[in-house]
């Protein structure tokens, strides 16, 4: 089962990469562009046809995708009578739209999985139905029934209230739970179809007051873990939580660029972060793991890799759009600047044509990017194959 998931989460990215390319290929057709080539993989060729001025094929290696698109810079040597249609001598909308639509697919693939996963299959999602009752570490040592347990709750039971304030979601309960701090506390569960009310005794513990994570705050604990339950939503409701679960993927994207940077020099150690860097290879590896969970249903499973498909076409999209060259983005940033410092010209007077960004000063930064970028893979992929995130242990 393992192997199939690896092989279908590898020809999920493969379409998905193909259809970047084709968001490329239509909108330059579309605004007049010459797009001379369209190929599915890389390396020696095993098919193609010329169909008109384009040449479609497939090469031997199923690792992706690329479209020509002639004059992508000035400094491409292409036929003379081509020159009117170079992508470079094209107005600045349509050079937007076009580096823009390979991401804008992947986000369209994400959003169109996700909300179909919603609709049809759902998705396990934290409750507040009890799942495990635990002792309380208040030192170094951890004995003990824990105050939940102390009081009477059992698994299964679901949090009604907590000090009279109703629950509604599991965040919100243990943030209520840290707030309160140690003592006696009023606890309403559900228990059979029947409320009970307990009456736990807090211990105190040193946690991250907001997040629940280590830190120094002086918290309440109660020593219970939630349980996960199947959630489906009606197409109407499935519209806005598509789009929270799409937030939630930028912000974390944003979270991984920015704060789990530093992680990076623990990804061969025991305590590599489950939610940090991976490769392709560790995605396809996870996507494996995910198919061959023992303890779900097929729909689970199903579920649960197509949602991965989405994060990956999601990751893959603000990727492609960070403002570094040669990436997508990173022509997007050239034709900013170009059209900003346009307009600061013609606010001095200036009515002339825009001037173009000289590509030979940048290739210094591009050929500098590219070899982090492949240093960096290289060492994930390491990472992935000696040391990988594995979801089922």
């Amino acid at each position: 089962m393992a192997i199939l998931g690896i092989v279908a989460f590898a020809a999920a990215l493969l379409v998905s990469v193909v259809l970047h390319e084709g968001g490329h290929f239509v909108t330059a057709r579309h605004y007049g562009m010459k797009a001379s080539k369209f190929f599915v993989g890389f390396g020696p060729t095993i098919w193609s046809r010329q169909r008109g001025e384009t040449e479609y094929g497939v090469k031997a290696i199923p690792a992706g995708g690329f479209v020509k698109i002639e004059g992508m810079t000035p400094l491409e040597e292409i036929d003379p009578a081509d020159e009117p249609r170079a992508f470079h001598n094209a107005g600045a909308r349509a050079r937007l739209v076009v580096m823009s639509a390979g991401s804008f697919v992947h986000f369209v693939i994400a959003i169109v999985l996700i909300y179909l996963v919603l609709v049809t299959l759902g998705t396990k999602q934290v409750s507040t139905k009890i799942s495990a009752t635990s002792c309380v570490a208040t030192t170094a040592n951890c004995s003990g029934p824990g105050p939940a347990a102390a009081a009477g709750m059992r698994l299964g039971d679901r949090v009604v209230s907590f000090d009279g304030v109703a629950v509604h979601a599991w965040k919100d309960f243990t943030r209520r739970v840290r707030e309160h701090g140690a003592g006696p506390a009023s606890l309403v569960v559900e228990r059979d179809g029947r409320r009970l009310t307990l009456t736990p005794d807090l211990v105190e513990v040193r946690r991250n007051r907001s997040t629940g994570d280590s830190g120094n705050d002086r918290v309440g604990a109660l020593g219970v873990r939630p349980g996960l339950e199947t959630v489906h939503y009606n197409p109407i409701e499935a519209v806005p939580h598509t789009f929270d679960v799409i937030g939630s993927g930028f912000t974390g994207m944003y979270d991984t660029l920015t704060h789990r940077i530093g992680d990076v020099g623990k990804i061969f150690s025991n305590d590599r972060d489950p939610e940090g860097f991976i490769s392709v290879v560790g995605a396809a590896r996870i996507g494996g793991d995910v198919v061959s969970a023992p303890d779900s249903s097929v729909l689970d499973r199903v579920g649960q890799f197509l949602i991965l498909v989405a994060a990956i076409n999601l990751a893959v999209g603000i990727f492609n759009l960070l403002p570094l060259l040669p990436l997508d983005g990173g022509h997007i940033a050239v034709l900013g600047f170009e059209q900003a410092r346009h307009g600061l010209r013609r606010l001095r007077g200036y009515r002339g044509p825009v001037k173009k960004v000289d590509f030979a000063k940048l290739l210094p930064a591009t050929y500098a990017t590219v070899v982090v970028l492949f240093g960096f893979s290289l060492l994930l992929l390491s990472a992935d194959i000696f040391n990988p995130i594995r979801l089922n242990q």
